[in-house]
């Protein structure tokens, strides 16, 4: 080999050496930027874990207030049914004693027979010589549920109350709030409506209404 071949030679293995060391150069940035961004990534899913983890603690804080907000509603019910009751009994006891002359008025009566149970919201009757018993009946919301049920109650009366047996018995629905077709149809059956008005009960029919006894 010549001298002109050696140098040759030996300048193309510089020239390769020089391409080798940049490659390996490129290689190492390229493998830092993959490191880099490898930690970026570890660092954002431990950020995404964090973040469901809160999400998640969240969810239950949510499923805890919506349990606990439910409680609250039903307790309200239960409050405002109470409420409506308390309100309408000085009210009917009033309407009971002046305009029906009823003498004795008790409230949240029960009666057993059978393996059965009637309760109803007010009773009223006269220890004189009026033959007549009312049954009242207090609904926030009036609905057919309710009047089918003040209908079967005045039906049955006098088998669980059989010590008032031949008396006339009149049922009254008092109710704060009312669909017009159900008010038509407490008026068709002969049952006397109470409607609220300036926070008082009072009687509400037509002028040619007829009570039935039952």
């Amino acid at each position: 080999m010549t001298d002109e071949e050696l140098k040759n030679l030996v300048a193309s293995l510089a020239v390769t050496q020089a391409e080798t060391s940049l490659q390996i150069k490129e290689l190492k940035n390229s493998q830092a930027k993959t490191d880099e961004q490898m930690k970026k990534t570890d660092e954002q899913m431990k950020k995404t874990d964090e973040q469901m983890k809160k999400t998640d603690e969240q969810i239950k804080e949510t499923d805890r207030q919506i349990k606990m907000l439910g409680r609250q509603i039903g307790g309200l019910g239960n409050k405002f049914g109470g409420f409506t009751e308390g309100m309408a009994f000085p009210s009917m006891k009033k309407i009971l004693e002046e305009r029906f002359k009823m003498s004795v008025i008790t409230t949240n009566v029960r009666s057993r027979k059978n393996g059965k149970c009637m309760e109803i919201d007010v009773l009223a009757y006269s220890n004189t010589n009026i033959d007549e018993v009312y049954i009242v009946e207090v609904k926030s919301n009036l609905k057919r549920e309710g009047l089918e049920q003040i209908i079967k109650d005045l039906n049955n009366f006098s088998e669980f109350f059989s010590v008032h047996r031949g008396k006339k018995l009149y049922g009254i629905l008092a109710v704060v709030d009312s669909p017009v077709n159900l008010e038509q149809e407490v008026i068709k059956n002969g049952i006397y409506l109470a409607k609220i008005h300036d926070e008082t009960f009072e009687i509400q029919v037509s002028q040619g209404f007829k009570p039935k006894p039952y």
